[in-house]
């Protein structure tokens, strides 16, 4: 699989870092872990958001073809997982964008953010009001926590500042959406659907898991875990890794303990795309760009002869030992002179690619934990799910992960040439016409 040129400049233009802040409190990671066993089952989840949970409209405005709902309720995730959510992420936001004339029905898309969708301007503009000339769709617009009016005062742009910051805007959204759902069925509302683009697509994915009924759903630009995306894809030249593989060696709670909390999914945290690793270090030669995370023979590191294993640290012990128990057998060799770094990190003896590796291998694995797909409910429907994918896309990674036709049998998947920035900027008119199909469901 080839990728595009233009998701790798794209990249390396935008200077900016993700996970400053590290992993997150330990604390915070093992809720969210705990959490997350119980949003991930649809039976569990069915008397956490009740039916009449509040919502209010709070402002009105009339354009020329429609009619501007604001409107806001508390996040649910508040109350379940208290003081998780940054206080300024609490109160949920949202526009109704809805048609002056009906065509057939009353059907709505719920439409979730991209990242660096801030606000509510792009999805309106080029989405929502177009859904309503074409087909008289309303969309309903729910501003993602970390984004817009939701955004922590400390946070840069779209940056979170927290690996954690991410599931947490996960299990807020599925609640969320959950809400909003509801709140659409007792307005009489119908039919009801679920889209988003890039990360938007992928939480409304998530979203779609939790729901209780038959549901349309189109990801687009989203595939079935983040866990490529932060450690084969181009995002992973943006992520802060000195940060990560600091408190990753200073806290020896993230493996001690953390590690312990994470459920085994399959393969996919050991089998990154090392094919699409080294497409993307050829292209940045070619672009004149310096590389990113070092591959050697196929890998992110290079293993050592059986002569030179030496006396391997208990913790990584741990961590081999328990991905091993489920069924992996990928190779972790660490030399004993590459744990110097834990003595000393100013040797010249120090081997940061055995902590780097350390430090991705537990990205995957915490990734994978609260955001891989086989993780969660299957939709009742998966008929009524069409995913939509760039064919070139170097921000979300498909090679050596399972496919969402492993993971959602029925689903259809469908590709447009090109990569994701490319689609995310210029392909609107293609992802429309799946979304007003939700009409075809009336």
């Amino acid at each position: 699989m080839g990728v595009s040129r233009l998701d790798v400049f794209y990249r390396r233009l935008l200077l900016t870092k993700l996970f400053i802040g590290g992993w997150g409190k330990p604390e915070d990671l093992k809720r969210i872990f705990e959490f997350r066993k119980i949003v991930a089952d649809r039976e569990k989840c069915k008397t956490l958001v009740s039916a009449d949970y509040p919502v209010y409209i709070n402002k009105t405005e009339e354009l020329t073809d429609c009619h501007v709902h604001e409107g806001f309720f508390i996040s649910p995730l508040e109350e379940l997982v208290p003081a998780i959510l940054p206080p300024e992420s609490i109160k949920a936001r949202f526009q109704f964008i809805v048609p002056k004339r009906w065509q057939k029905n009353r059907p709505v898309c719920i439409q979730l953010a991209g990242t660096g969708d801030h606000f509510f301007w792009r999805r309106r503009t080029l989405m929502a009001r177009p859904m309503i000339k074409e087909a008289g769709m309303a969309s309903l617009l729910l501003e993602n926590p970390y984004y817009g009016y939701r955004k922590p005062k400390d946070q840069l742009r779209s940056c979170l500042k927290n690996v954690s910051d991410l599931f947490v805007m996960g299990g807020a959204l599925i609640l969320e959406s959950t809400v909003l759902l509801h709140w659409l069925e007792r307005e009489g509302y119908w039919p009801l659907g679920m889209t988003g683009i890039s990360m938007g697509g992928y939480m409304a994915s998530l979203a779609v898991t939790n729901w209780p009924k038959p549901i349309p759903l189109i990801p687009c630009l989203s595939w079935s875990t983040a866990s490529s995306v932060f450690t084969t894809g181009v995002l992973s030249r943006a992520v802060n890794w000195a940060e990560l593989e600091k408190q990753y060696t200073i806290n020896s709670v993230y493996e001690k303990e953390i590690i312990k909390l994470l459920e085994y999914c399959g393969v996919d945290s050991f089998k990154m795309g090392t094919e699409l690793q080294r497409n993307l270090d050829c292209l940045e030669n070619l672009l004149g760009l310096p590389g990113g995370i070092p591959i050697s023979e196929g890998r992110f590191f290079k293993e050592e002869t059986q002569s030179e294993i030496g006396m391997v640290n208990e913790k990584v012990s741990a961590i081999s030992s328990q991905w091993n128990s489920s069924g992996n057998t990928q190779p972790r060799t660490l030399t004993a002179q590459s744990m110097d770094h834990r003595t000393n990190m100013n040797s010249p003896k120090c081997c940061r690619p055995s902590l780097h590796t350390e430090s991705i291998n537990f990205m995957k694995g915490v990734m994978d934990e609260c955001t891989h797909m086989a993780n969660f409910s299957v939709p009742v429907d998966t008929g009524l799910i069409i995913v939509i994918q760039a064919r070139e896309d170097a921000y979300i990674p498909r090679t050596g992960v399972l496919s969402l036709q492993e993971i959602w049998p029925g689903c259809e998947v469908r590709y447009l040439n090109g990569g994701h920035i490319s689609a995310y900027l210029f392909k609107q008119n293609f992802f429309r016409p799946f979304m007003m199909h939700l009409t075809d469901f009336a």
